[in-house]
C-alpha cells in the first residue's frame, strides 16, 4: 500500500479566466502529497441537466462521471456566488449523480476548498456544498477547513500562492484526503 499511487479528481473553480478558485486548484496539483496525483476534470462543457436525458448523458457528463469514478477521492475548489454554490457547479454534480444507480460519489472521500475576494473566503458556498455531498453519501474531510479570503492578495504574478498559512492548511487538508483514500482502499481490500 505505501507505494500505491492515489488519484484525486479535482474540479470546480470558476468559468472566469484567471479565477482565484482555478488558481487555487492548480496550486493544489503542486501541493499534493508524495505518491498522489490531482487530475483536473473539466466541467465547462456540461449542459444544463434535464431528467429526460439522465440515461443517455452527453459525452462531457460521462467523462466527468468516469473521472470521479476512477479516482480514489475528489477535491472541489469553489467560489461563492450570492451566498451559495455557483449554478454551473451544482448542475455538474446533479448531472453526474443522476440517475442514482450511476452516481459515482457514494463512499468516495472528498475535500472542499473555497476562494473569494471577501472576508469569509467562500465559507457559505462550502457549507451548502457539504449539504449536497451529505445527501450523495460521500466521506467529506472536515478538517482543516480551507477558506482563502482576500484571494486577490494571496497569489503572485505567476499564479502561485504567497500566503504561508494558506499553504500549510491546504497541504494538511490534501494529506488528510489522501490518507482517507488510502484507508478506504485498505478497507476494500481487507473485505474481499
Amino acid at each position: 500500500m505505501p507505494n500505491e499511487r492515489i488519484l484525486i479528481a479535482g474540479f470546480g473553480g470558476s468559468l472566469r479566466r484567471g479565477s482565484y478558485s482555478s488558481l487555487l486548484l492548480r496550486e493544489c496539483s503542486r501541493l499534493m502529497p508524495d505518491n498522489s496525483e490531482l487530475e483536473l476534470l473539466d466541467i465547462s462543457r456540461i449542459p444544463l441537466f434535464s431528467q429526460d436525458d439522465e440515461y443517455s448523458p452527453p459525452e462531457a457528463v460521462q467523462k466527468f462521471r468516469d473521472g470521479i469514478r476512477r479516482a480514489d477521492g475528489f477535491l472541489v475548489v469553489t467560489p461563492e456566488y450570492n451566498y451559495s454554490i455557483p449554478g454551473y457547479l451544482k448542475n455538474a454534480i446533479d448531472y453526474a449523480s443522476r440517475p442514482p444507480e450511476h452516481n459515482p460519489f457514494p463512499g468516495k472521500p472528498g475535500a472542499i476548498m473555497s476562494a473569494s475576494i471577501g472576508m469569509l473566503g467562500g465559507s457559505r458556498a462550502q457549507y451548502h456544498l457539504r449539504q449536497v455531498f451529505t445527501f450523495l453519501d460521500c466521506r467529506i474531510i472536515n478538517k482543516p477547513e480551507v477558506f482563502l479570503n482576500f484571494a486577490q492578495t494571496k497569489f503572485d504574478a505567476a499564479g502561485h500562492l504567497t500566503d504561508e498559512n494558506a499553504v500549510k492548511f491546504i497541504s494538511q487538508l490534501l494529506n488528510n484526503l489522501v490518507q482517507e483514500a488510502k484507508n478506504q482502499i485498505s478497507l476494500k481490500k481487507s473485505s474481499q
